[in-house]
């Protein structure tokens, strides 16, 4: 049976909902609301993936402490059973931070002690997948499962060093690659999306640059056009990315067209934006083809 794989480090939130402000130096604020949840990256795709009927191989590390337990008790709830990198080592190898959200905007405070990542053992662990999600890192892992057959689809955040050229290797290893519109325009060093698009087309023949609340500008076969956002009530966009590339991979794996594949991520991103969390809003592969079939006059 093939199956999606990606490595990469947990990401676990304390998310404090519902302040005025941040609070200054030597200030204390209450927020409205609290709750412990999964954060945003590999785990979080790979978790609402697998929530659509998609086999899924998660790489990441797990430890002795509490927040690995909380982990480990979140993969269960999916029936996922993640493959350990850290498995042996001390600290702390998840990332853990307190996400402060007001009603403009969100400030985070993270910790960790690092994940261990072995390109051998990721390659091992792999073998045999669809489709990959690639972060950066183990370039010699992506090669040998691009060079067995593999789908590379490349998703990073915000690097203050990002450009053409560092992530060089990864662009021309990869067969998609998914940036939000600061990212393109940072990396493509552009004013405006459709120039960031055009300037991957010398790495893609298939070009994303998902514009927040706007959708996503794709750029196929040299045609350029924007696939809108279903009509949502926003409360928070965290894991909204993650969300969106769930629902995209589920595309590339059920081998739909291009852009149905997008629809697909602007239905899963859009649905993940309803609620607080990366995992809180998320749909089952039933209603995401019911939600899809709804909204197909997006697609134009």
């Amino acid at each position: 049976m093939s199956f999606v794989a990606g490595a990469g480090s947990i990401n676990i939130d304390l998310l404090f909902e519902g302040l005025p402000r941040i609070p200054n130096e030597g200030e204390e604020l209450y927020s409205r609301g609290f709750s412990l949840q999964m954060g945003g990256g590999v785990s979080a795709t790979l978790l609402n993936l697998a929530g659509l009927g998609v086999p899924v191989r998660i790489q990441t590390g797990l430890g002795n402490d509490m927040f690995s337990d909380f982990a480990r008790r979140t993969f269960a709830s999916f029936g996922v059973e993640p493959y350990n990198l850290a498995d042996g080592t001390a600290g702390i190898p998840l990332n853990i931070s307190a996400a402060l959200l007001t009603p403009s905007d969100r400030t985070f405070v993270s910790y960790t002690d690092g994940l261990p990542m072995d390109d051998a053992r990721i390659y091992e662990d792999s073998r045999g997948a669809k489709i990959v999600q690639m972060g950066v890192g183990s370039l010699e892992a992506y090669r040998r499962l691009k060079a067995d057959g593999a789908i590379l689809v490349f998703d990073t955040g915000w690097d203050d060093a990002m450009s053409l050229e560092t992530y060089r290797e990864y662009l021309e290893l990869a067969d998609y690659y998914t940036p939000n519109q600061k990212e393109a325009l940072k990396i493509t060093g552009t004013d405006q999306p459709a120039d960031a698009a055009r300037v991957l087309t010398q790495f893609f023949d298939k070009v994303i640059v998902k514009l927040d609340k706007d959708g996503c500008l794709i750029l196929e076969d040299g045609q350029e056009r924007i696939i809108p956002n279903i009509p949502v009530v926003h409360r928070d966009s965290t894991g909204a990315g993650d969300a969106f590339l769930a629902g995209f991979l589920y595309g590339l794996y059920h081998d739909y067209s291009f852009a149905q594949s997008v629809l697909f991520g602007n239905i899963t991103g859009g649905t993940c934006v309803t609620a607080v969390g990366c995992l809180t809003a998320r749909l089952t592969e039933d209603e995401l083809l019911d939600l899809a079939e709804r909204y197909q006059p997006l697609l134009g």
